[in-house]
């Protein structure tokens, strides 16, 4: 029997991959609350094997010095820095910086670059950063957002969350967390069980003494179902967080037909979507991401991550509920 697709390794969504990211420069985002001790890990990072042929953003916006010990410039350059790394200091424009670097690269008056991690602002929401690889065509050809890391303090970390509503959503919008300072705050159960309320879906750990395992800044989060957690999380700020899960596998339709709807109807409330879909006629997991009312192309990957094939979709918005949505999906699927 002739298959309905041009080769083997295409599907309805193109070439299947055995990443998200397919051949695209893979993005790490480190954000975190002032203080919290995002330039030592990534300083540590960088001395590691695995921080080799890095380049690294500091989306810092205010006038204030960088850490010269990781850059080496406090200026709007891009700058060599030890073990063949890069640093490209953007006081102004994400995109610029990025495209930058791309240009260099390719006239060859930077050294490749094989991974990019970009340092926000301590006051930044991690939104406008994810949105920025979604809304720009050529970078999001270009770069793809692997991880979204949180690194909260433990000695000032509670304080924190319970003043500063951008803290709140850097823990929300993460894919991992990681608790710092725990060797000076003698623990990080108060701060672990705050952050699990916040974000229950996001891997937690500790960075021991300012140091990570590189691969926690390189890897991406697994999405898992876990049944000890409380489905739906709503928080002061009207933000929430819950998982959509469905047994069955599902027509694209139905959930492309969603989400057009709630973009259409609440887009600026969808704050962050991501996870895997078992779609009908696909052998792989489809990945979808959202950030608001953008979406990078679903892409199929060759095969699920694990034996367990049930779609999950991690949802975070402002005001819209897992019911809401679960009716939603279920009156489009009915009509489909």
């Amino acid at each position: 029997m002739n298959s309905p697709f041009p080769s083997p390794a295409a599907g309805p969504f193109g070439r299947r991959l055995k990443r998200a990211r397919g051949a695209k420069v893979p993005v790490t985002v480190v954000t975190g609350f002032l203080g919290a001790g995002k330039t030592t890990l990534i300083k540590s990072f960088l001395a590691s094997p695995e921080g080799q042929g890095t380049a690294v953003v500091v989306n810092e916006f205010g006038a204030a010095g960088i850490d010269d010990a990781l850059l080496r410039a406090s200026s709007d350059e891009t700058v060599l820095i030890g073990n063949g790394c890069l640093c490209c200091i953007a006081r102004s424009d994400l995109q610029e910086a990025l495209r930058r670097l791309v240009i260099e690269r390719e006239r060859g008056e930077i050294p490749d670059f094989k991974r990019i991690v970009i340092e926000t602002s301590g006051l930044a929401d991690p939104s406008p950063i994810l949105q920025t690889f979604a809304t720009d065509r050529a970078l999001g050809d270009t770069f793809h957002v692997e991880v979204v890391v949180t690194v909260v303090d433990a000695v000032t970390g509670l304080d924190m969350l319970d003043q500063s509503p951008e803290a709140r959503r850097q823990v929300m919008l993460a894919d991992r967390l990681v608790i710092s300072k725990t060797d000076i705050a003698g623990g990080s159960d108060a701060i672990a069980s705050r952050l699990r309320a916040l974000n229950p879906n996001a891997e937690i750990i500790e960075a021991a003494n300012g140091k990570l395992d590189p691969s926690r800044l390189t890897e991406p989060a697994a999405l898992t179902r876990n049944p000890f957690l409380a489905d739906e999380a709503v928080h002061s700020d009207g933000i929430g967080s819950f998982v959509i899960t469905d047994d069955k596998p599902m027509p694209w339709a139905a959930f492309a037909k969603t989400m057009e709807t709630l973009i259409a109807l609440r887009g600026p409330d969808l704050l962050r979507v991501k996870g895997f879909l078992n779609v009908e006629g696909c052998r792989g997991p489809v990945v979808v991401q959202f950030v608001q009312h953008l979406a990078p192309p679903p892409v199929e990957l060759e095969a699920w991550p694990d034996g367990d094939h049930v779609s999950r979709v991690v949802f975070i918005t402002r005001g819209i509920g897992e019911r809401q949505v679960r009716d939603l999906l279920k009156a489009v699927w009915a009509i489909i």
